[in-house]
């Protein structure tokens, strides 16, 4: 059964946080508010929990799952970049993009993509997942939380319980979220590319 967190979604509980991290920390997984939409984390270090959320999500290893980071300092210690892809991820963090990139060797294997080694990386524009992530002191592992067979992300945290209550072991609910995904580029070859339209304008970081 999900245990769940009602917070404020500018001025999230300190106490509640705590709570839903233990539960991250103990190998849970967790649907959290994002500027996109709702997302399904787990702890990056442990393995059995990434696993259970590739299950619960319908992926498997060559979908590229996504580490939520507090700010750009912190990306970079899970991705290289260069001064190029350093200019093009300021202009667009924190926001709704996602930025496929080469992991670094803080990436676990196991959650990289495997034939490629990238992973995704983004910087939430989302009081509450930003709360939430300063609390665990880093990452989270996370994927859009599309119900498998579906297209659409959810965004409403009472039908989430409803549908994972048995699933998931935590709710984090900062009201809903924009119904929309990530914007995804990928910035892994010679040139960035846009593989993925979502709520992210591309057009604002000069890419057509």
């Amino acid at each position: 059964m999900a245990q769940y967190f009602e917070v404020h979604p500018q001025d999230p509980q300190p106490r509640l946080l705590k709570q839903a991290a233990q539960i991250l920390h103990a190998g849970g997984l967790a649907a959290i508010p994002t500027d996109s939409s709702y997302a399904l984390v787990c702890h990056l270090d442990d393995k059995a929990a990434a696993e259970a959320l590739r299950r619960v999500r319908g992926v498997d290893d060559k979908h590229h799952l996504t580490l939520l980071c507090r700010d750009l300092s912190e990306l970079a210690a899970y991705a290289r970049v260069d001064n190029r892809q350093y200019r093009l991820l300021k202009l667009a963090t924190p926001g709704p993009f996602t930025f496929i990139l080469e992991a670094t060797k803080e990436v676990p294997r196991r959650v990289s993509h495997p034939q490629r080694r990238t992973i995704g990386l983004r910087v939430p524009d989302h009081a509450a997942t930003q709360a939430l992530l300063g609390v665990l002191g880093q990452p989270l592992l996370a994927t859009t939380l599309i119900p498998p067979g579906e297209a659409e992300p959810l965004n409403d945290p009472h039908e989430i319980r409803e549908r994972f209550e048995k699933q998931i072991q935590a709710v984090v609910d900062a009201g809903a979220c924009p119904m929309q995904s990530t914007t995804v580029i990928d910035m892994s070859g010679d040139e960035p590319a846009v593989v993925r339209r979502g709520r992210g304008d591309p057009a604002a970081l000069g890419l057509a």
